[in-house]
This record gives structure tokens, C-alpha cells and sequence, in this order.
């Protein structure tokens, strides 16, 4: 491996972590071999194997008052008291197992002796939209390799290019065309819906994280569905507007970790207690990405579509000005009233 990061070697350690294959993750003093838990698709675990989790989940383990633990924000490399297969590793990774799997430890926290690696490990499988919680260990032939600099440059978004453009009339815009972007490393590809005529002030742009569960089934646990629907007809009064639609499902966690999530709300966990305590953070999306879309658009100033703060801070972070914050208000129901008091009162969402 040559000394220069490079993106295209996370995303192929993405892909391999994501198909139950071995990754090799180093930095400056070494690395390690690691597998994610949730894709060990048989029960063949190296006996001697060891578990890195986040330190989120060190927490809700109570690991951290162990010495070799407590390091604040640094991943936890742990023994099981029993040698691990595929189902007790599960049950230590996923919490919302944790009513299913009360009893689990004691544990023993090992010395982490590649701070680097360990904490790439971990961002490598929250990009792979997996649970932070990798076996560690087993043997390293044909394992896909790539270092902490090459996953720190995976989501560069100035690899971003403009792959496809169309004329697609939409229901509520009939004058609208999609634009489709593609990255070099990033297998996602996100989406602009330029809604009609281009005029010489700024445009109404609304960032649109995907929702499956929101967008196209209808789910009333969110406001998601009808917040695009709103935007693209106010885009349409407004004579011209973009919506970028990025493909950064459940607040960047992924389809399988937002439903995980959903579990945890049911228990009574709030969405940003759910997020955290699946090791991930409260809002992982990055909107770097927005700004690189816009800027292939040709678009350097904004009116924004949101009620979120840190949209506005990370279009502005990078690069675009935003001349304005228009809010969107959608009625609440009885499945969402506390989501969306939950994004008021701890996310900082403003009407």
C-alpha cells in the first residue's frame, strides 16, 4: 500500500466488512484484522478473538471504569468471558437485544494499542451503515486493506461529478429536471430535483435526507414524507428551486440501524438517546456533500428550506451563503408528537 490516502481503498474495505469478509485496518504503529459482527454469516469465530465497540456501547455495558476502558471517546477492545460465536457477539454489539439478552459479561477491557486504527475501524463500519462493533482477530489472508488516512478520505466530497440529467416532470412541479451525482469511491448516488426556470436571485433549496420508511411507505413515525411533498410545491410557487435529495438514510446511520433505532424508541428511548446508544451520533449526516452538489449547479447562494441550524452551518461551512431561513411546518399526528418535540427541545429545530 502506498503512503497516499486514498478513498477507493475504504470504499473496497466497505464493501468487504459488508460481505462478512476480513479488513486489515493500520495506522503509523500497526493495525488490526478485523470482521463486523453482524455480517458473520457462520458461527466461526477465531477462539481467541476480541471485540472493538464503540465507546458508547462500553457505556451502556458499563466497560468504562475498567482502566483500559477509560479513555473518554476512544473505542474498547473487550474479552468475552466465553468464547464468541455469531449470536453471543450479536448480543453484545446490538442493543436493542439488550431486554431479549440481560445477562452478558463480565467483560475484560484489553489494551488498544492503535488508537488511529481502532477509531477508522469503527468509522468504517458506521460508513458501511453497520453496527461500530467488529471482531478483532483471525487471520489476515485476501483481507482487504486500507489505512486510517484512506478512511478519513472516503467521504471527500470534492470526488463528486454530475452523472446523468433529465427532464422529469413531477406531480407537483411538471416544469422540473433531476440531476443525478456520483462520487469515485461512494457507491450512492444523490439526486437534485431542479424545479423550474433558473432567475437571478438566489433559489429555494431544500436538503432532503432519504427516507424509505418516510418517502415512499407512508410511515407517520416522522414528518419526512410530507416535508418533501411541501417543499416541492413551494419550490413550484416559488418559480424556481432545488431540492437535493442525499442519500444519508436515518440521520446518516443507515436503513438497518434507523429500524434498530425504531426498536429502541419503542422501549422508551428518544431518537437522540436511540442513535447514541447504538454508537453512533445524534445526527451523523454530512452536508458537505449538499454544498459540492450545489456548487456543480452553479449555485453559490441560497434561500433555505429547513428547520434545522446545522444545515444552514454546514451549507455555510462550506462555501454557500444563505441569504435566507424559511421554515416548513407539517401537523404533528400521535405517532410522531414526541419526534418532534424531540428535534425541538434536543436537536435545536426552529419554526
Amino acid at each position: 500500500m502506498n503512503g497516499a490516502s486514498d478513498g477507493k481503498r475504504a470504499a473496497r474495505a466497505i464493501d468487504a466488512l459488508r460481505r462478512g469478509w476480513p479488513v486489515r485496518i493500520s495506522d503509523d504503529s500497526g493495525g488490526y484484522v478485523c470482521q463486523s459482527v453482524e455480517t458473520l454469516f457462520t458461527d466461526e469465530v477465531d477462539p481467541g478473538a476480541a471485540l472493538l465497540i464503540s465507546a458508547e456501547r462500553a457505556a451502556t455495558l458499563k466497560i468504562v471504569n475498567q482502566r483500559e476502558a477509560a479513555h473518554g471517546g476512544l473505542p474498547v477492545l473487550i474479552r468475552a468471558p466465553e468464547p464468541l460465536d455469531a449470536a453471543s457477539a450479536m448480543a453484545i454489539a446490538d442493543p436493542a437485544r439488550d431486554l431479549a439478552n440481560p445477562f452478558k459479561g463480565p467483560f475484560k477491557a484489553l489494551p488498544l494499542g492503535h488508537e488511529a486504527a481502532a477509531r477508522a475501524a469503527i468509522d468504517l463500519a458506521r460508513f458501511a451503515g453497520l453496527l461500530p462493533a467488529l471482531v478483532i482477530g483471525g487471520g489476515a489472508e485476501g483481507a482487504a486493506e486500507a489505512s486510517a488516512a484512506d478512511i478519513a478520505a472516503y467521504r471527500d466530497p470534492s470526488h463528486l461529478r454530475i452523472a446523468a440529467r433529465a427532464r422529469l416532470p413531477v406531480a407537483a412541479a411538471e416544469d422540473s429536471h433531476v440531476v443525478v451525482f456520483r462520487a469515485e469511491a461512494d457507491a450512492r448516488e444523490h439526486v437534485a430535483l431542479v424545479v423550474g426556470t433558473r432567475g437571478n436571485g438566489p433559489p429555494l433549496v431544500r436538503l432532503h435526507s432519504e427516507c424509505l420508511t418516510g418517502d415512499v411507505l407512508g410511515s407517520l413515525k416522522c414528518d419526512c414524507g410530507p416535508q418533501l411533498a411541501a417543499a416541492v410545491r413551494r419550490m413550484e410557487s416559488a418559480g424556481w428551486g432545488v431540492l437535493l435529495y442525499l442519500r444519508q438514510e436515518g440521520r446518516g446511520i443507515g436503513l438497518v440501524n434507523k429500524l434498530r433505532a425504531y426498536d429502541l424508541q419503542d422501549q422508551g428511548f428518544d431518537t437522540v438517546d436511540a442513535n447514541r446508544r447504538l454508537g453512533f451520533a445524534d445526527d451523523a449526516r454530512d452536508y458537505a456533500v449538499a454544498a459540492r452538489m450545489l456548487e456543480l449547479l452553479g449555485i453559490d447562494m441560497v434561500r433555505l428550506l429547513t428547520n434545522n441550524p446545522a444545515k444552514m452551518a454546514g451549507l455555510e461551512a462550506a462555501g454557500i451563503a444563505v441569504t435566507e431561513r424559511l421554515p416548513i411546518r407539517i401537523e404533528a399526528n400521535p405517532h410522531n408528537a414526541h419526534y418532534l418535540g424531540t428535534k425541538r427541545d434536543r436537536s435545536g429545530h426552529q419554526l
